[in-house]
Parts: C-alpha cells; structure tokens; sequence
C-alpha cells in the first residue's frame, strides 16, 4: 500500500458580489442620519451651508475611503480598522481603535434609536393619539418620554434578535437599501417638479439674512454634526473575507458606494431647501432647523402626495436597518477584542446553542441603551461623529505608516498621494472633532472619559497575551498527489460518515481519482468568518474518519474546514474551487440537525448541481453484492450505471468479487411481449450495455414505485436517476426517487448529471 498523502485545510466561503457589497456600503450610509439630521444641519449652517457640508463631507469621507480601499484589498480576511492598526501600530494604538471602535458603533445605535423612537411616535400621533408637551419628570415631557421609551424597546428587540443569530443580510438588506433609497428618490423628484413650477425657488438659497447666516463656523459644524451620515462604507472593508474577488471589488465597492450616497444626500439637501412651501414667515432652513429631527416629515408632507407617512416609513426603515447593523458591528469588534484579550474574556464567550457572542451582544445594548436614554439627539450625533472621526484618523496613521513598514505588501489598490492626502485628511478631521465642542461640549466629555477608561481597561487587559493568532488558516498540510478525478463527500455529523466515505472512496479508486472531504460550519452574522475558527473543532475527528477510510482503500484525501454563512453555497463553491467531479451526500433524514439543516441544502444543491451529483439513503451498513438501477432512459440514467460499474470495480479490487448490476425497466401493465422486446434491444443500444457484465430486465407493473420497491426487496443497493421531465426539481429529488428512497427496504442512491448551461443559468438568475 502506498503511502496517502493528505491535505487538511481552513477556508472561508465568499460569497458577496460587487452588487451585494456596495449595497450594504450604501444601506449603511444611508442610515437615520440623512433621515434625522438634515434638519438639525440646516439651522446650523444655513441654506448654501447645507449643501456644502454635505459636499465637504464628501470630499473628506472620499479621503479617508482611499485608505480603506488600500487596506481593504490589501488585507480582505482582517477584522477592518482593528485588525489593521494593530498590524500597522504599537498594540496600545489598536487597542484604541476597537475601544473607539467599539464606542462609535455603540454612539451611532442610540442615535438611530432615539431616531426610531422619533419616527414611531410620528406615525402613533397620526393614529390621534397624543403624548403630550406638558412637563412631568425633571422637564421631560410626555412626548420626549414616549421617544425615550419607544427607542429603549427597540434597542432592546433587537439586541434580542442578534443573540439569536438573526441578522439582515443578503436579499432582505438590499430590499431595505433599495427601499430607503426609493423613498428619498421619490421626495427629490417631487420637490424638482414643484421647483422647475417656482419661478423664485432660488430666494430660498439666496434669500436675506445671508446664504452663510452662521458663516463658515456654521457650515464646519454642520459638517461634524452630519460626518455620522457619512460613514457605513467601512463595513466593506470589514467585509472583505466574504467578498469575491476582495482585491478588484473592495476598493470599487468603497467608491460606489461614497459617490451614490453623496449624490443623493445634495439632492435631498437641493430640494429640501427648494422645493419647501411654508407659512411660518421664517427662510425655509430655520424652518428645518425649528423642526429639527422631523423636519424631513414636514418637509415631504409639504411637497408629495402621502409625505410625511411616506417619509416616516422611510424612517423607521433606515433606523431598524441601522440599529440593527450597529449592534451587529459594536458587538462584533468587542467580541473581537475579547477574544483577543483586549477586553474581558466574558466579551469573547460564544453561546452554545445560537453560535453568538450573546455576552459582547448585551453588554453593547447595555452601552447604547444608557446614551440613548440619557443624552439629547443632537449629542448623541455629535458623540458618534467625534468618536468616528478620531478612529478614521488612526486609520490614516495607520496606511501611512504600513507604507513605510511593509513596502513590499501586496497592494492591488494604491491610493494617490500617500501620505499627503491623509495628512490632510487627518488636519480636516481634526479639526471637525474640535469645533463639536461649540455644538456639544457633553459629547466631548464623554468622549474624553471613554479614552480614559480606555487607559484602565488597558493596563488591566490590552498587555496580556494575545489569544491564538488568526494568520494560520491552514491546521495541518502535506503534499497531495494531483488527480484528473474528485469526489466530494460533504460531512455533518457521525451518523453516516463511514459509509459515505467508504462510498466515495470506491468510487474514488475505481476512476483513480482522489476523496475531498469538506466539513462546512455556519458562522453567524453577528461572528466574522474568521472568528468562526472556534467552532472548527467540532468537524475534526469526521474529516479525521474520512482520512482513515481513505488510507484503508488507498485514496489520496484532500480535506477542508469551510467557514461559512450559507452552508449550500459554500458546499457549490469549494465544489467549483476544486473542480469535483461527483458531490456525494447524505440523505436529509440522517444529515439534519439544528446547525446543519441539510433538507434545505440537498434541495438547493439539487437544483443547481455544480457537477454530477448523488444522494444516499443508508439502509446498512454492508458493502452491496447485488445493485439494482431502475431506469426509464435519460441522462442520469448514463450516470447511475457510470457509479454503479464504478462502484462494482473498486469492490471487486478489494474484495476480489464482482457484484451483479440488474438494469430495471418497469412498463405499464398489459405490455405484450413484442413491445417489451423493442424496449429491450432500445435500452441495450442507448445504454451500450452489449460489452458490460450486467443484466437487463424488463417487466411490466401497474405502479411504478411499488414494483421498484418490490424488485429492491432483493438488492443491496438501488441507484435511480431523476427523470428527463425534472423531477429532480419537484420536492427534493421528485416523487419517484423519493418514494422509493422512503419506502425501498434496501440502501438507496439518487443520482442527476451536471448540466453546464442549466447550471450557469440558474446561477445567474
């Protein structure tokens, strides 16, 4: 015997398309922050100011984006901002920039939620209830209670969500992107159409006191109230090991995603100012500045049919979506650093049964409940624009030193005019956090006492030693010979990974080919797929079973631990990856369990198959001495004598005994012999069946599936191919295999060829 070599590897699915990842830059963007604080910028800065802090910020956001892009592509399996500058910096700066990480997100959830609680209580007043503007505890009114209130149950809700492993992703998060910006979209053509009816609309920009009423100073703390809105494309760049393509899709992603969002904010900006018809007597921004955030209600009341539900819809949308993406990102960099040793282990600790860092979760809702409650809105914003400008300019630090440090890293995306860009990036952002003293100097404070409890949390926690270091992707590789042939065997748990392996080892032998052994786990969203190496343990000791197997039957093996968000996808991806010719699974009865639902993952496989595809139930655990393959024609009949023959060859290498193969054609009842004689010699011709050792029987029945399973009563093994008229589709592997594989006495294996074109289409549709 010679001696099998084998290969034991970690990889990560990804899965993320240039389409997926700009919308969930532009979702994130477009937050409660376009929502919620327009208003509140506009009687800052005035009409013209408006529409230039939200181009500046532009500007200095497309700054700092140039050094995501870089490092994006650069490093796309790192944690973002946290993982870079402990790569680029002193451990004591990247400690800082998950502790002002971890602060950011957290801020930015109590704004949306305070946001929420806001436009909830819109929608209730329109409903004719009223709260109230008396006061009744310490100046708070009822209305301001019943925002507080409202925004505590939501944040609540879905910290709740998050620990059960829920989390908006895929489909559902575009839908609520595209939502959002249909909505803001809609109110834009609304008010140009009322704009180009209003000979004057430019009095509204230019009208007295001044375009600039608050001068500079006004448009520079506009600027830092609103940087919040301005952020969300770095959870690309945090994304990136889930990407395809990171290098080429990251840095496109980024800028996509900043010039879409830009475009609409000014848009929303134009015709907020513009289109507004008002009574109040007051320039249409001081009337968005009296309303503060709900002057985005009044303001599409006053220019489109249904505006201010319409408006409110929208609102609520964006604030659950953001809410729910913060407390996703704040717990995920705590739970990072806990894992880490950069905080207390009980941030790194991960739930039993939902796989969530339920602890980092809680904690984090602990954080964003107690600002939202306490703090006005407009600190709230300022807190989260503070704390993100300051970990944006460690970022810069950060490109700018690796640029020295690491002058031969592989960088497919080169920003311009390092380092001087982020030098003045880093000037700018200075000097926004700087002048939000004047707007808030509460947020500051808390800010300040943040860093500085960051300096005891340090000293207690950042200096220990670091936990198991995520550069090695690979546990355990040898060299392992190249085979033209591949058979992947899936594993979910022990029930049935001997006989799949020893399935697929035969087949293996018979066409000289090699096993791959893939064990999938699915990591929530709320744990990155790199932190999902915890849970790789639990596949070991089947991919070790499948290795053992393999060397009995002198099989090369080829195994891999798959990280994953989609246990099918990722299952289609390494098939395509490493070009198998044959997946061979579990039937779902014996493959299911709570974290491994393979009912629906053999029914996604089914339905676009990568490669030829083949489906067990086990009924013993004997090698087979007799296989039946009842057939009506077709392609995967081809296939099912193909594995059969396989099969029969590789036992008879082993075992020195070549087992019978019994071709069975059922025709309805009252079939005279002439036809049956036609159907034969067909079946002889279309099989080529005249060289091979195998028997070929024809017998007319009045059910199909009851003379299948009559005939099988007598067989070891049965293997059916799914018919020519797409049965195959129609519930798991269609009515006849699966009868069959239910009611047949015996070991049965439901086999469908590959199909390239159909393939390729499903998957592009």
């Amino acid at each position: 015997m010679t001696t099998i070599s084998r290969r034991f590897t970690v990889s990560l699915s990804r899965s993320l398309s240039l389409f997926d990842i700009t919308m969930i830059g532009v979702g994130a963007m477009i937050g409660a922050g376009i929502f919620g604080l327009t208003g509140i910028a506009a009687g800052v800065a005035g009409p013209v100011g408006l529409l230039l802090a939200f181009a500046l910020n532009g500007v200095v956001t497309s700054l700092t984006g140039l050094t995501y892009a870089e490092l994006g592509a650069a490093y796309p399996q790192a944690g973002g901002s946290y993982s870079w500058v402990k790569i680029g910096l002193p451990h004591l700066y990247g400690f800082y920039a998950g502790w002002l990480s971890w602060f950011s997100s957290s801020v930015a959830c109590s704004l949306y939620a305070v946001l929420f609680g806001t436009f909830l209580s819109e929608l209730i007043k329109m409903g004719g209830v009223s709260w109230g503007q008396e006061p009744i505890l310490q100046g708070l009114t009822g209305e301001m209670l019943a925002v507080k209130g409202l925004a505590v149950l939501a944040a609540l809700a879905f910290i709740f969500l998050n620990t059960r492993g829920a989390s908006e992703t895929g489909m559902v998060g575009n839908v609520v992107t595209i939502f959002k910006v249909l909505v803001l979209m809609t109110m834009v053509g609304f008010g140009l159409r009322a704009m180009a009816n209003m000979p004057n609309w430019t009095h509204n920009f230019l009208s007295d006191p001044s375009p600039l009423p608050n001068g500079i100073k006004g448009v520079v703390l506009a600027m830092g109230l609103t940087f919040i809105a301005f952020e969300g494309y770095e959870i690309i760049a945090q994304s990136g090991e889930e990407v395809e393509n990171p290098e080429r899709n990251v840095p496109r992603a980024i800028f996509l995603a900043i010039a879409i969002v830009v475009i609409i904010y000014l848009l929303v900006a134009f015709v907020s100012i513009g289109a507004l018809v008002q009574n109040s007597g007051d320039p249409n921004w001081m009337f968005l500045g009296h309303y503060r955030e709900r002057a985005m209600i009044w303001t599409a009341k006053a220019i489109m049919p249904y505006g201010a539900l319409i408006m409110i819809l929208g609102g609520l949308a964006s604030t659950m979506s953001a809410m729910n993406a913060t407390i996703y990102s704040s717990s995920r960099v705590s739970f990072a650093m806990g894992r880490e040793r950069d905080l207390p282990a009980i941030f790194g600790r991960i739930h039993r049964h939902n796989k969530t860092p339920h602890w980092a979760i809680w904690l984090s809702g602990i954080l964003i409940i107690f600002m939202a409650v306490l703090l006005p809105i407009e600190d709230v914003a300022a807190g989260a624009s503070i704390t993100f400008l300051l970990l944006f300019l460690t970022v810069n630090l950060t490109l700018i030193r690796l640029r020295k440090t690491k002058p031969d890293l592989s960088r497919p995306f080169h920003a311009p005019l390092v380092p001087w860009l982020q030098y003045l990036a880093i000037i700018v952002q200075v000097g926004l956090a700087v002048t939000l003293v004047q707007l808030s100097l509460i947020a500051w404070e808390a800010t300040i006492v943040w860093l500085l409890l960051g300096v005891l949390v340090y000293r207690k926690y950042g200096g220990a030693e670091e936990a198991i270091k995520t550069a090695d992707t690979i546990l355990l590789e040898e060299t392992i010979a190249t085979r033209e042939y591949s058979v992947m065997v899936p594993v979910a748990n022990e029930s049935h990974v001997h006989q799949l392996a020893r399935l697929g080892a035969l087949l293996a032998k018979a066409n000289d080919g090699e096993l791959f052994a893939l064990h999938v786990v699915r990591v929530p969203q709320q744990v990155g797929l790199s932190d999902g190496r915890t849970f790789l343990r639990q596949g070991r000791p089947l991919l070790e079973e499948v290795i053992s197997v393999g060397q009995h039957y002198d099989v090369p093996v080829h195994t891999m631990l798959r990280l994953g968000r989609n246990i099918a996808e990722s299952i289609i991806s390494a098939a395509r990856e490493r070009n198998a010719d044959l997946i061979l699974l579990g039937w779902p009865d014996h493959m299911s369990s709570r974290n491994h639902a393979f009912g629906n993952i053999v029914d996604l496989i089914g339905k676009t198959p990568p490669c030829d595809l083949a489906v067990v139930r086990f009924h013993h655990d004997r090698l087979p001495r007799r296989i039946l393959i009842p057939t009506a024609g077709g392609t995967s009949a081809h296939l099912a004598l193909r594995l059969a023959v396989s099969e029969a060859d590789a036992i008879e290498q082993s075992e020195g005994t070549f087992p019978e193969i019994v071709i069975l054609n059922l025709m309805p009842a009252g079939t005279d012999a002439k036809a049956l004689e036609e159907r034969r010699l067909t079946l002889m011709k279309e099989l080529d069946l005249a060289h091979l050792p195998i028997k070929l029987k024809i017998k007319p029945v009045g059910d199909v599936v009851q003379g299948i399973v009559n005939e099988s009563a007598h067989f070891d093994q049965v293997i059916v191919g799914a018919s020519e008229e797409g049965l195959l589709e129609q519930s798991l592997f269609g009515s006849i295999p699966q009868k069959v594989a239910k009611e047949a006495p015996t070991t049965v294996i439901m086999v469908k060829q590959y199909n390239p074109v159909k393939f390729s289409l499903r998957r592009w549709l």
